[in-house]
């Protein structure tokens, strides 16, 4: 049982269940709260800013994530879409686990911009969860402009475009925090990506023989899980890994990648 498992099983029933549900309605609210006549001051008090958190204002280290993605009329389209995104992503990890990847994108952010000198913002943090909802669901479109439909995987791949772009061109306190923010992501994702290009060498020829089967129309399932025995047929959108610590080839679904007994 990997260490966020066994966390779960200690702590799992303190998280905060629908937590995005808080997030977007904060926001929300300092959105509404911007358009009054206060507006400026309050959202100026809500800034991250080192300088003055090392003074005592410790609110705002937590005040900045409630600070809206935009104060144009979009804004409700765009908390729309970060509510989908988090929703999705609780659902798929349960809230235990989406609430250690919020809280631990917001605590890399805030350690990024005590490291860069800079003010944070939410900016990373967002991108974070839209990162991590187009790897689990890469194929979702969204109708751009209400009218396009594009895959999030497509937007992903410009998401990291632009911050490759960041990283090698913008200055120094940019790069930090375009370099720091994203580690939540690489945490919780980092593994999979290199169980998925060692696989992809490792069983190349396993994997052309169930493409030769599924052409050859030959019947069975094409992935089966070791542990629950899911396969694709079950969930067109279940996804199956390889092991690289089984012996053998054993393949597991997303749930069981890192909740099973290895097989020697």
């Amino acid at each position: 049982m990997g260490a966020l498992s066994k966390l779960e099983r200690r702590f799992g029933r303190y998280a905060i269940a629908n937590l995005m549900a808080y997030v977007v309605g904060a926001q929300g609210v300092v959105f509404l709260l911007s358009r009054t006549a206060q507006g400026a001051r309050i959202i100026s008090e809500m800034l991250f800013d080192p300088a003055l958190i090392a003074q005592g204002q410790v609110w705002r280290l937590v005040s900045f994530m409630m600070i809206p993605p935009s104060f144009s009329i979009w804004v409700f389209f765009i908390l729309y879409l970060y509510y989908l995104f988090g929703t999705r992503l609780e659902e798929e990890w349960g809230s235990f686990r989406f609430n250690v990847y919020y809280f631990s994108g917001a605590a890399f952010s805030i350690a990024g911009a005590f490291l860069a000198g800079a003010s944070a913002t939410a900016v990373y943090l967002n991108l974070s969860i839209f990162l991590a909802f187009a790897t689990i669901d890469p194929d979702f479109s969204i109708l751009l402009f209400f009218v396009i439909p594009v895959k999030v995987k497509y937007l992903a791949w410009l998401a990291w475009l632009a911050v490759a772009f960041t990283i090698v061109f913008e200055p120094l306190p940019a790069k930090i925090m375009a370099a720091v923010s994203l580690l939540n992501y690489f945490a919780f994702f980092g593994r999979d990506i290199r169980r998925r290009l060692r696989t992809g060498i490792a069983y190349g020829p396993q994997r052309g023989l169930f493409r030769a089967r599924a052409s050859a129309g030959m019947a069975g399932p094409i992935h089966r899980c070791t542990v629950c025995g899911a396969t694709e047929r079950d969930d067109p959108r279940l996804e199956f890994r390889y092991c690289s610590k089984c012996a053998g080839h054993h393949e597991y679904c997303l749930t069981h990648l890192d909740a099973h007994d290895h097989v020697h």
